[in-house]
């Protein structure tokens, strides 16, 4: 192969139009970074039926594809509680208005987009939780008619029905978990960078 002799001037030339372009690129992704990150968490503020508020939910788009989800409430029973994504950005008491589980494709309970794991609150009312599912995508949640969270007042059972109760699960089953009564809700709303 044989060698091609490129003049000092050009090499120069070059360098400069090389580092340029790196130079504008590293400002393009600094520019845009504060709105892509924007663009990829959201938050749910939760209420009771009364209006008074219950907890947060922070919903993050990862690196890697998952979405992290971090909740914290509060005055909220005892015990453990059915905690999803609603299909439906609506939250008017007794919450019905958000739909059933939001769900990217026709699954059953335990395999709709939008189920968690359950949550447990504490004898004081407070609870937190932190997870990470590949369900969904935050963007996913600002579909048509958006989406929110719900807790419920029991506990889901994710259609987990042993077969010496019944033969299968039943369609309310497989739709809700039997979770009960929605007694919190939350629209979901892109995250405004305050916390």
């Amino acid at each position: 192969m044989k060698n091609i002799h490129v003049p000092a001037t050009d090499r120069r030339h070059l360098q400069r139009q090389i580092g340029a372009a790196l130079i504008a690129i590293a400002s393009l992704a600094a520019l845009s970074a504060p709105a892509m990150a924007q663009n990829s968490s959201a938050d749910a503020k939760l209420y009771n039926a009364a209006g008074n508020p219950v907890g947060k939910v922070r919903i993050s788009q990862e690196g890697n594809g998952d979405v992290s989800i971090q909740a914290q409430v509060h005055d909220l029973p005892p015990g453990f509680h059915g905690f999803h994504v609603h299909a439906v950005g609506q939250c008017t008491p007794p919450f019905t208005s958000a739909g059933g589980h939001f769900d990217l494709t026709p699954h059953t309970h335990r395999d709709h987009s939008g189920d968690f794991p359950v949550l447990l609150v504490n004898a004081d009312g407070t609870g937190q939780a932190r997870f990470n599912t590949d369900r969904f995508a935050v963007a996913d949640l600002f579909d048509g008619d958006g989406s929110a969270i719900i807790i419920h007042a029991g506990p889901d059972n994710y259609a987990n029905i042993p077969t010496r109760y019944v033969a299968e699960p039943d369609a309310t089953t497989l739709a809700t978990g039997d979770a009960g009564a929605r007694i919190a809700c939350g629209v979901v709303e892109r995250h405004s960078g305050k916390d």
